[in-house]
């Protein structure tokens, strides 16, 4: 089965945010390559999706949620086998408040 790796709104936006923080306390050029190597951590996650660990704090969430890291950055996903793609719902910031992960709609 063929997987797809889809990126919801929430992450998207996360996205976003980062870039911006990082264009102002940075530059663009700096910002960019932050938010192209979160990306490219998650090529190749279509071929082995459960390779990330099981997230702990949404193990009470239906889904079942997997992350992988990059430098300080958790890409939060999960499996929908409806619709054979992994969701990245989140990218949280591991240098935030623990409790924020449960953003994930």
């Amino acid at each position: 089965m063929d997987l797809e790796v889809y990126w919801l709104e929430l992450a998207e936006s996360k996205l976003e945010d980062i870039y911006s923080y990082y264009s102002i306390k940075a530059n663009k050029r700096v910002a960019a390559k932050l938010v192209n190597a979160i990306v490219d951590a998650t090529i190749g996650i279509e071929k082995q999706p459960e390779i990330g660990q099981v997230e702990t704090s949404l193990k009470h969430r239906k889904q079942e949620f997997r992350y992988l890291v990059f430098k300080n950055y958790k890409i939060i996903y999960w499996i929908n086998y409806d619709f054979n793609r992994i969701e990245i719902a989140n990218i949280f910031d591991t240098r935030q408040d623990p409790e924020k992960i449960n953003e994930i709609n």
